[in-house]
């Protein structure tokens, strides 16, 4: 059996027999209950034969956009350069925040070698002090002469 085949059947007419209503089903709907497979089949034939025989200039699908409005492809054309502008900005802001972050890290860096440095340079002045103290006491011997 082809894959697209159509056929031409008449719809079969059976007496509609009284199925109890439904109850709305787990989603929501409230629908009659379903047709025989018969007549299932053969609606949904000829629904599609006179889907494909009507002659409407406009078509449905991807394929087919060289038939939509200007305006549209114009508004389409918009939302995508924003959504490319909001990826960029969405990379801007990554990349702020990592020059953020190393900058931070740069700073505290920064202010532990300032520490360092004071400690260091505490140490040398107590121990500048000490050598005074010490060469304070030297030269008592020239006067002696």
């Amino acid at each position: 059996m082809p894959l697209f085949s159509s056929r031409h059947e008449e719809p079969v007419q059976d007496a509609p027999a009284d199925a109890p209503k439904r109850r709305s089903t787990l989603f929501g709907r409230n629908r009659d209950p379903s047709p025989s497979r018969t007549n299932s089949r053969t609606t949904t034939t000829s629904n599609h034969n006179n889907s494909t025989s009507s002659s409407s200039p406009r078509r449905s699908g991807l394929l087919h956009r060289r038939d939509e409005d200007p305006t549209i492809i114009a508004a389409r054309e918009r939302v995508m350069n924003a959504e490319a502008a909001e990826r960029d900005a969405d990379r801007a802001l990554a990349a702020a925040r990592v020059a953020v972050k190393e900058a931070r890290e740069h700073i505290k860096r920064l202010e532990k070698e300032a520490a360092e440095e004071a400690r260091l340079a505490r140490i040398k002045q107590d121990q500048a002090r000490s050598m005074t103290k010490r060469g304070k006491g030297l030269g008592r011997h020239e006067h002696a002469i």
